[in-house]
């Protein structure tokens, strides 16, 4: 049962992208080429520590690219590779998803429509 589930695809998407900060990444990347710096001024609440191991972690993924400049002080550059300009339409639909669901809601408890909906499609 354990190999079944390690070869889902959603589970493997979800471990790279699951947390705070992998997709708010993609989302800044999608602009184009951003130094660490640039990266750390769109997400001022991540640490330098957390950012560094996340970019790594999408770079191992290949959906970001590092290239590192010589000299003095140390110039990288981050951007998306096609893989991550793959995904910029998937998290672009997931922005527009939660901005329709919370505009029809008008401050309503959004998660007991989100369940109506889901519900609906399934049957």
């Amino acid at each position: 049962m354990k190999d079944l589930v390690s070869r889902c695809p959603i589970e493997e998407v979800m471990q790279i992208l699951s947390g705070r900060w992998p997709t708010l990444l993609i989302y800044y990347l999608k602009q184009g080429t951003k130094r660490f710096s640039d990266l750390r001024r769109d997400n001022p609440t991540i640490s330098h520590r957390m950012l560094a191991l996340e970019l790594r972690k999408l770079e191992d993924a290949g959906i970001v690219s590092r290239t590192e400049f010589g000299g003095y002080p140390l110039r990288v550059e981050y951007d998306l590779t096609a893989a991550g300009h793959a995904l910029v339409p998937l998290i672009d639909a997931l922005g527009d998803w939660w901005a329709s669901v919370s505009a029809r809601t008008d401050g309503e408890d959004r998660r007991s429509e989100i369940g109506a909906s889901a519900t609906t499609q399934r049957t």
